[in-house]
């Protein structure tokens, strides 16, 4: 990671592309903001049963927030984070301009059958077409 000053993590469902990251950021001293982007909810929500979807998405990104806190204070790791909603690649794509980042890392899902792989959104396909910067995958 020489060279670089700004990295983005973008956290997906897990949170090992955290720690992978911040472990790859540690070496060079760099300044790390962590990215949770959320889908929007286009759907009926009189079909869902939930009538405050707001209060269920914000318990979420709550909890998610707080997982990522408690990573980079193991990691020992000063990070600053940021919640966003919308499409995932778009919005990676954004803040890493926002932000002005040298580097985009990104954690690759594994998908279980030929189906997934070949009609699955590709997000790090998107992400690495878009970004304004190198994409690392780990």
């Amino acid at each position: 990671m020489k060279g670089y000053r700004k990295v983005l993590i973008a956290v997906n469902g897990s949170l090992d592309v955290l720690t992978k990251g911040l472990k790859l950021a540690q070496d060079e001293k760099t300044w790390v903001t962590v990215v949770k982007v959320i889908p929007s909810y286009d759907g009926d929500l009189n079909l869902t049963g939930i009538k405050n979807i707001e209060d269920v998405l914000e318990s979420g990104v709550q909890r998610v927030a707080s997982e990522v806190r408690a990573v980079a204070r193991e990691e020992g790791a000063l990070i600053k984070t940021r919640i966003e909603e919308g499409d995932v690649s778009r919005a990676i794509v954004e803040v890493a301009r926002e932000e002005r980042c040298d580097v985009i890392v990104l954690g690759a899902q594994r998908r279980k059958n030929f189906i997934e792989r070949l009609f699955g959104d590709h997000v790090i396909e998107k992400v690495i077409n878009q970004a304004p910067c190198p994409v690392f995958v780990v």
